[in-house]
């Protein structure tokens, strides 16, 4: 169950930031206008508060990790509402990043119950 709540976390987390950093790049990019650019510091600082609920106790740790959900997020988000399609080495860059997130959080540790 601690998996999983990780998971859903993470990914949690990344709607929040990837979402938050889009709206920002729509209100300043695009020209969509300063609320567009509140709404995305709103959701980044929900993106701070998710990532802090991780069962890990580790800053380090949950950020490095996150790093990994985001780059896969990031293409995914890219995917579904900008209509990016990634290449090959977009995919298994991806893939990589999370077989990290799977050995820096899920790896077994001495003394880990």
């Amino acid at each position: 169950m601690t998996v999983l709540r990780s998971i859903l976390l993470f990914l949690a987390a990344a709607v929040f930031e990837i979402g938050g950093a889009w709206l920002v790049w729509q209100g300043v990019r695009e020209h969509r206008g300063w609320i567009w650019v509140g709404a995305g510091v709103i959701a980044l600082g929900v993106y701070g508060f998710f990532a802090s609920l991780q069962p890990d106790a580790h800053f380090g740790r949950i950020l490095a990790a996150y790093g990994g959900v985001f780059v896969a997020g990031s293409l995914v988000w890219g995917m579904v509402v900008d209509g990016f399609r990634p290449d090959r080495w977009d995919v298994v860059g991806a893939l990589l990043c999370l077989a990290g997130v799977a050995v820096i959080m899920y790896a077994p540790r001495p003394g880990a119950a």
